[in-house]
């Protein structure tokens, strides 16, 4: 499994405050997806992994219905455009701290 603190400097560059707790939450989520490159990451810009992550983890994990879903992930987009390799546990972070579903993880 994925260590979680691989992550949370990633995660702080977003949220200075945020819980290893949370993050770790979202590592065994992600579970073996995190070991390949390709699949750690996010492209924003590929609309099958958006509806990937849409399906998936917001409606899941975050309870989202699909337009909900769109807009999170559109305004984490934004938020990472930034970020040519946008990290997937960052990403997941930030939807469900937009979301206020941390706490649900």
């Amino acid at each position: 499994m994925a260590d979680p603190n691989e992550y949370i400097e990633d995660v702080r560059r977003y949220d200075s405050g945020a819980d290893l707790a949370h993050v770790k939450k979202i590592v065994n989520y992600c579970g073996i997806a995190l070991r390949s490159r390709d699949a750690s990451l996010v492209s924003c810009s590929d609309e099958t992994e958006r509806n990937r992550v849409r399906d998936g983890y917001c409606a899941k994990k975050l309870a989202m219905d699909a337009s909900a879903a769109d807009a999170a992930i559109e305004a984490v987009c934004q938020t990472m455009k930034a970020d040519r390799n946008k990290q997937r546990v960052t990403f997941y972070y930030l939807l469900a701290k937009n979301a206020m579903k941390l706490g649900a993880l």
